[in-house]
């Protein structure tokens, strides 16, 4: 136990002040991001949305992401990536606020898409604080702990969300995000102003720089990210439905499920991805190993109808978000340097965008009409969809002159 111990402290040594200072404003914005989750729920729940309408707000929801992804990397290209972090989360916490009181289906609609917009202009802006405040070799560890501290904080968010739902209703986790949002904002101020801070690996301005929507090998690798992301989001729209009408979950049986997510991250991805950085898989072969571990965990709600296979599935998607996430981000980060950092990134966060557009949609739409098991079916086809086409990247990436970190 003590070597364990000593291996996992271990794993966190060599991050800069800067990345922990990120980690904790991340931590604090997740830990009352309690709405995401339980948005299906409340839509269906507290204003009785049918589920093809609660797939349409969830596509205002993604559309909304993208246009934020888009704005985020031009405007940290722009007036850089503190101001855009900054403005996101106080905006961000004001219009968690005002949201709640809008109740029919277009109002909804539009206020999460501007709401969405709103949080998501931070995303490019997030991943290019990342890369500035860590050392070259320290990357994908520095991205590996922003995950954990937004796991951490989504771990506590359902769980919690769940309760307030039971004490004092919906209305409780709009205020409480909006509140967490304005404190992170708050504490950035104080610690990461650009007077006060360091960066280690400064933005190189390249010359003659790639156009991210150009880059042919990392536009492909962002179309197979895209459809990891499809199959990912299923786990906050369509999967907590199923648990619900399917296995007759309450919500605070749903909210400890999805909190297993964020506790499982929290406590093996550090060490996991400490591991594998020193093995000879690549950082393409671990996307694809994470993307195989999500399809399957599909596949386990075909097998039988024992509540316990949600608990191995859940565990399995955790795996394979594990493996996937981190080395993802590292290689899109790696990849942005033969361009602008805020394009190549703003470019990154559109693909889960797009995921958000159609995929908590097409969800609700195949449930809706075919059923779960046809649904589930549909996912897995889709993850080794996304499987051939990141084998098709790594090879492409072995044919690069010359043969780079990508491969």
């Amino acid at each position: 136990m003590r070597k364990i111990l000593l291996h996992y402290i271990d794993s966190f040594s060599g991050l800069s002040k800067e990345v922990w200072w990120l980690a904790l404003i991340t931590l604090i914005n997740r830990a009352g991001a309690m709405v995401i989750p339980f948005l299906s729920l409340y839509l269906s729940d507290n204003l009785d949305f049918s589920k093809e309408q609660i797939g349409w707000v969830m596509t205002s929801f993604g559309l909304g992401s993208f246009f934020g992804a888009w704005l985020g990397g031009k405007l940290s290209d722009k007036i850089g990536y503190y101001k855009v972090i900054l403005g996101s989360l106080i905006l961000t916490g004001i219009a968690f606020l005002t949201v709640q009181f809008f109740s029919s289906f277009w109002s909804i609609c539009i206020s999460f898409f501007v709401l969405i917009a709103i949080a998501d202009t931070a995303r490019p802006a997030f991943f290019v604080a990342l890369s500035a405040y860590s050392k070259p070799e320290n990357k994908t560890r520095s991205l590996t702990f922003i995950r954990l501290a937004i796991n951490l904080g989504f771990s506590a968010g359902p769980a919690l969300g769940g309760l307030i739902i039971a004490s004092i209703g919906y209305s409780g986790l709009f205020w409480v995000d909006g509140i967490t949002c304005i404190i992170a904002g708050i504490v950035m101020i104080q610690t990461l102003n650009p007077k006060k801070t360091k960066e280690l690996d400064k933005e190189v301005i390249v010359d003659n720089p790639v156009p991210a929507y150009r880059d042919g090998v990392y536009v492909l690798f962002l179309i197979a990210l895209g459809l990891f992301g499809f199959i990912f989001v299923q786990y906050f729209s369509t999967v907590p439905l199923y648990y619900k009408e399917i296995h007759q979950l309450s919500e605070e049986s749903i909210g400890l499920l999805l909190a297993l997510n964020g506790a499982l991250i929290f406590l093996l991805e550090m060490p996991l991805i400490a591991y594998l950085e020193k093995t000879k898989i690549s950082q393409i072969g671990s996307v694809i190993y994470g993307f195989i571990l999500t399809g399957i965990s599909f596949g386990l709600f075909l097998i039988s109808p024992w509540a316990g296979i949600l608990v191995i599935g859940m565990i399995i998607a955790t795996l394979g978000e594990m493996v996937a996430f981190p080395f993802g981000n590292a290689f899109a980060l790696d990849r942005s340097k033969k361009g602008r950092q805020g394009a190549y990134m703003g470019l990154y966060a559109m693909s889960f965008s797009v995921a958000h557009i159609f995929g908590h949609n097409s969800g609700m739409q195949l449930i809706a009409n075919f059923g779960y098991t046809n649904s589930w079916l549909f996912m897995a086809g889709i993850a080794a969809l996304g499987t051939i086409l990141l084998f098709i990247v790594k090879h492409k990436l072995t044919r690069e002159k010359p043969i780079n970190q990508y491969h």
